[in-house]
């Protein structure tokens, strides 16, 4: 059984365990993952669920409040293919990071939650299916009305539906959301979904709050300009589904700039019985092929599979568009085949930008997403001249137009950005050379270092005129200047004796000393250094 966090009964558990309880008690629907040096340790109940559902062995860590405390843990480096399968299981996660220096902690060093990762609100690309959307949707229920609001958290696309209680099955079947919002009120009487349900207080659905922080966060007067009107149901909705996404984001949602209202005469109505029959995207055993979409799918990047995903399943009403997206593609294929088809298709070995663009507003980016984002933009340019080599249709003259390569962002991540950069900050060798002249000086520092000893010791042999002098070092005293006992009156003055030995005297001197300072803290400084510099260029 998990502890009660009443202030008498916290006191008599350990300043750790005290903490975990604390972040727990704001995270009790969730799993929480609590680092611990190189581990996430889960406790109590926790990792009970965890041993069960991830497969991994249930210990204990001695006792608190007298009682023993189960444990499980994972490494830091491997969370990611755990918390993938947490997700498809529905679980929720919490991860709450150390944030404090542990050098200077006084007790239990300071820990924070610093990401929750639930199944609808997934951007991390280790977590996220290429080919499939992963979409939070939040419903609210009026008599027989339905508002619907739902976010794609991964490229920042939020849209509102009001609808008929009857066509909730139809849109259920349509959207997959792969996790639902409902109000607490609201219990009994929902379609069939696969999605995890998470039930919220009834005043998070207030269609007055939700016009006003979405209005505030459009920094817009009101929503009349996205076309918000009548949809009071869907805007109850979309309040309570920004509130609940900005929270497990613990931050402003900066790539969500839109906000879309569909209406139900936008497409053809395919009830979910008719959608299922016809295998669009899947089989009626639940498998990814054979299907419409499988037979389909040649896209060359992700981008465009989740695209040909999001037609098949909202065929138009509205026959104009169709006819300017068949022009488009005959215009590149040509008569007989001859068009810039081919050659576009080669072209377009894109990285997933909806997401990295996403990514990096929320902070979250990695240094390879940046760099795949440089390499992809930097593409834009050629595709844009073949692509617009014919001319006779519309749209894709429009498409073509659109492609502006962002000048500015491309020279920024050329400049800041390894050309081949580490997975993580924390492997260093992420932000080019030149981009930073302290970092340049530190990595010098680190790779140089061998070179500088033997350029001294050439120096001070032939200052002191000590044939035998050497400069070395250890990791027990650092560097020093070495010199035999026949000749310590040779040493110059600003010498300063560091350790005696049986037949020599070992010595630092202020131009070692401060090349030592720098050196010993010279990988954790540039390590450091990356990190801002990464988190500046991602900013800017």
């Amino acid at each position: 059984m998990q502890p009660a966090g009443s202030a008498a009964e916290l006191a008599a558990h350990t300043p750790v365990m005290q903490q975990w309880l604390r972040h727990k008690a704001q995270h009790a629907d969730k799993l929480l993952f609590f680092r611990m040096g190189d581990f996430y340790e889960l406790f109590y109940e926790d990792a009970e669920q965890a041993a069960r559902q991830l497969d991994i062995t249930l210990t204990a860590r001695g006792q608190s409040a007298g009682k023993p405390i189960p444990m499980a843990g994972i490494p830091y480096h491997a969370a990611d293919g755990y918390l993938a399968k947490l997700v498809k299981l529905g679980v929720s996660v919490a991860i709450c990071e150390q944030i404090g220096d542990p050098a200077l902690a006084k007790g239990p060093v300071e820990r924070a939650v610093t990401r929750i990762v639930t199944p609808g609100t997934l951007t991390d690309a280790n977590l996220l299916d290429d080919k499939h959307d992963s979409l939070l949707l939040a419903l609210a229920i009026e008599r027989q009305r339905a508002g619907l609001a739902w976010l794609n958290l991964a490229n920042g696309d939020l849209r509102l539906l009001e609808t008929s209680v009857e066509a909730l099955p139809a849109h259920f079947e349509r959207l997959r959301p792969a996790e639902l919002l409902l109000p607490d009120g609201l219990r009994t009487g929902l379609p069939e979904s696969r999605a995890v349900s998470q039930h919220l207080p009834d005043w998070h659905f207030d269609t007055r709050a939700a016009a006003h922080a979405l209005a505030e966060h459009f920094g817009a007067r009101d929503l009349a300009g996205f076309g918000v009107h009548d949809e009071q149901l869907a805007l109850a909705a979309a309040g309570a589904l920004y509130r609940y996404a900005q929270a497990t984001q613990l931050q402003a949602l900066a790539h969500v700039t839109r906000l879309t209202v569909e209406h139900e005469s936008t497409f053809l109505r395919l009830d979910a019985a008719t959608r299922r029959n016809l295998e669009i995207s899947e089989t009626l055993r639940g498998e990814a092929a054979p299907t419409l979409l499988s037979l389909l799918d040649t896209c060359a990047t992700s981008m465009g599979s989740r695209w040909l995903r999001h037609c098949l399943h909202h065929p138009l009403t509205e026959r104009g568009i169709p006819r300017e997206r068949h022009a488009a593609v005959a215009e590149l294929v040509g008569d007989s085949g001859n068009g810039p088809f081919a050659a576009l298709a080669r072209a377009l070995g894109f990285a997933d930008i909806d997401r990295i663009t996403a990514r990096i507003a929320l902070k979250n980016a990695r240094p390879r997403d940046l760099s795949s984002l440089r390499d992809s933009l930097a593409r834009l340019d050629g595709i844009r001249t073949t692509a617009g080599a014919g001319g006779a249709s519309a749209r894709l003259a429009e498409l073509v137009a659109a492609l502006a390569t962002p000048q500015a962002c491309v020279a920024l991540l050329t400049q800041a950005v390894a050309l081949e950069p580490a997975a993580l900050v924390r492997e260093g060798g992420v932000i080019a050379p030149g981009y930073n002249a302290d970092l340049d000086e530190l990595r010098a520092i680190q790779h140089n270092c061998g070179a500088f000893l033997i350029e001294l010791e050439a120096r001070e042999r032939e200052r002191s005129g000590i044939a035998n002098l050497k400069v070395e070092f250890n990791k027990v005293h650092g560097f020093y200047i070495e010199v035999t006992h026949a000749n310590v009156d040779k040493i110059p003055d600003d010498y300063r004796r560091r350790q005696p030995m049986k037949n020599a005297e070992r010595y630092i001197t202020p131009e070692l000393k401060s090349f030592e300072d720098k050196a010993l803290s010279a990988n954790e400084r540039a390590l450091a250094l990356e990190g801002s510099s990464g988190t500046n260029c991602s900013a800017r």
